[in-house]
């Protein structure tokens, strides 16, 4: 089996994470940082809102089984892409709308996805999602690692 990865910030990585691993096709998820100047950050780190980093998610998945475009539409669903380094009541980069791609062709299907929530009608202010080559990505701590799961939840509470 041949995998790919997606790397998607969508506000708060323990939802978000949530959000994919349910998936049919995905074989891996992590939680972790990317898009900052710092080398191997910590959570700390990452919510002083100095580092630059976005708390992200990873998902290593099975396009046999799992499109990009499928991931993208759970992506556009799990937050709200107008409200810029904000969700619900979190505030800071680190939880900034931001699509890391991993290949060029990742690249335009997230480009053409963006346009499409745009173009839908859905949002009522613009779309602010940045679109950015994947940086490194720096997994985070081992507590946050299918955090909600861990605890029985399957959604952050706002």
């Amino acid at each position: 089996m041949t995998t790919e990865k997606a790397t998607f910030g969508a506000g708060c990585f323990w939802g978000v994470e949530e959000n994919f691993r349910k998936l049919k096709g995905v074989t891996s998820t992590a939680v972790g940082y990317a898009g900052g100047t710092k080398e191997n950050p910590s959570y700390e780190d990452v919510c002083s809102d100095e580092t630059g980093h976005a708390e992200v998610v990873e998902v290593e998945f099975d396009p046999a089984q799992l499109s990009y475009d499928e991931l993208l539409d759970v992506f556009w669903s799990s937050h709200n892409p107008t409200t810029l380094n904000r969700q619900g009541p979190d505030v800071g980069t680190q939880y900034r709308s931001v699509i890391f791609y991993n290949s060029p062709a990742q690249k335009i299907a997230a480009e053409a996805s963006k346009q499409k929530a745009e173009q839908s009608g859905e949002f009522k202010r613009p779309v602010v999602t940045q679109i950015e080559p994947a940086p490194t990505f720096w997994r985070a701590e081992e507590y946050h690692q299918r955090y909600l799961e861990k605890r029985g939840r399957s959604h952050c509470a706002i």
